[in-house]
């Protein structure tokens, strides 16, 4: 099949329920109904072969034992435990499923390396780049046999039900390593109500209107009577490898082209209008104060931040006794915006057959509409089916600010599915800290870009 109906078989489907849905795809619209969701429809039909044989049947799997070890801490932890606790308690196959929290990706990788083989999981949630590495030593199952199974797999409308930033994530060249488990995007926080105070009635569609917006909030701290605000407004400057790296995006920008390419030309142009801004007072980088404190007290009309942060952005403007209305949006780019997906992956570690079906058939199970529902509830992350939004009317409606986040699913990006990605994406981020921090001028950008470019590619070499 070739890669343009392989994209539109997945963006067809998803593109229709969330229309349907009252989601759209292109720019944002402040207010989002929360229509019905139909059932997705199929974008065409998938071309059968033999089904492979599995090596396992029903019979084989019941009473298994399995362990999965994740690195999830807090609200994700206590959902994907609750998760498990429920298909222990519901799966018709008796398969009991066991959890081992490691401190962090880094400890649950290293620990991998350390245990004996009859001591190893079944499974592994972990990011991606560390599935590509443990895939090229062969410890992973290829998870295409269990997709396309008949009896087993998922239908072509479960297919066409998940996001394509989700799915394409683990699939390289043909091969599928692992399914989406967690994901998560970082979005422009943008405050409507100081924005209409300053004469906009929307929110910027491109780097020139998020350019003026950022400017004009500059402009109206420099008039008022405070002093010690006149360096506030615009922006926050953030330099987190996903923020740069969706900036990047949206200029046009390049990161991974069969080797790392850094030093381009709309790479450099995204970095000198950040940089432009800064210079211009319409943007700032924070010292003193967190970023939801500076939108709180609107020192920023434009802040970065996580779907994860949220919570903490609503807590805080809560205690500041401030009631802005405020949304969320792409970062902006000469012709509209990007939003990039990052998270956790699940893939199951070579034992056994019936101990390979069985892990398979958990994947599948958190996959359902019906747990998708249940994780974003517990959660707060994206939806990983899309029809998960039929149950959850209640949540989409007591939380306006997740939901806006559902408005860019069709067109989010995933990474460079390399395994040198788990490095060479703090090399966006050491590389915007120091032209921020070090005050550069602009034409010392392209250098900062090849510099960034020879680490990211010295990098790559020793994998």
């Amino acid at each position: 099949m070739s890669r343009l109906r392989l994209v539109l078989f997945w963006l067809a489907p998803v593109t229709a329920l969330l229309a349907a849905c009252g989601l759209g795809t292109g720019r944002f619209t402040p207010t989002v109904a929360l229509s019905p969701v139909p059932e997705p429809t199929a974008a065409f039909t998938l071309v059968a072969s033999a089904t492979p044989d599995l090596g396992a049947d029903v019979a084989d799997v019941r009473g298994v034992r399995l362990y999965v070890w994740h690195a999830f801490y807090g609200d994700t932890a206590t959902a994907f435990e609750n998760q498990i606790a429920l298909f222990n308690t519901v799966n018709a196959w008796g398969i009991t499923v066991y959890a081992e929290r490691q401190p962090d990706y880094r400890s649950l990788y290293e620990a991998l390396q350390e245990v004996p083989g009859t001591e190893r999981p079944d499974l592994m949630a972990m990011l991606p780049e560390q599935i590509l590495i443990l895939a090229n030593q062969g410890e992973l199952v290829a998870l295409n046999p269990y997709v396309m199974d008949e009896r087993w797999g998922l239908t072509e409308d479960a297919l066409g039900d998940i996001p394509p930033a989700f799915w394409r994530q683990d699939e390289v060249n043909g091969q599928r390593w692992a399914v989406p488990l967690a994901r998560s995007a970082r979005f422009l926080f943008y405050n409507l109500t100081w924005a209409r105070e300053l004469g906009f009635d929307r929110p910027p569609a491109d780097a020139d209107e998020f350019r003026q917006q950022a400017c004009a909030a500059n402009a109206a701290l420099r008039a008022d009577e405070d002093v010690h605000n006149d360096g506030y407004g615009g922006w926050l400057v953030d330099t987190h490898w996903q923020t740069v790296y969706d900036w990047l995006l949206a200029f046009g920008g390049e990161i991974w082209q069969g080797d790392y390419q850094v030093d381009n030309a709309a790479n450099a142009t995204a970095l000198t209008f950040l940089k432009g801004l800064y210079d211009d007072h319409c943007a700032w980088l924070p010292l003193e104060v967190t970023p939801p404190e500076a939108f709180a007290r609107r020192l920023a009309l434009f802040v970065s931040g996580d779907l994860s942060d949220i919570a903490g952005f609503e807590r805080v403007l809560r205690q500041a006794n401030n009631a802005d209305e405020w949304t969320l949006l792409p970062y902006p780019g000469p012709r509209g915006g990007a939003v990039s997906t990052y998270g956790v992956s699940l893939a199951v570690l070579k034992s056994t057959p019936a101990r390979h079906l069985a892990a398979w058939l958990f994947l599948r199970w958190l996959l359902s509409p019906e747990r998708q529902a249940s994780w974003v509830s517990e959660s707060g992350l994206l939806p990983l089916r899309v029809s998960a939004l039929v149950g959850l009317g209640r949540y989409r409606a007591a939380h306006p600010h997740w939901e806006a986040a559902l408005a860019f699913l069709p067109d989010m990006q995933g990474t460079p599915q390399v395994a040198s990605w788990r490095t060479v994406r703090y090399v966006l981020a050491d590389g915007a800290q120091h032209i921020f921090r070090l005050n550069l001028p602009p034409e010392q950008i392209p250098s900062v870009l090849q510099e960034m470019q020879t680490t990211a590619q010295e990098i790559a070499g020793k994998e």
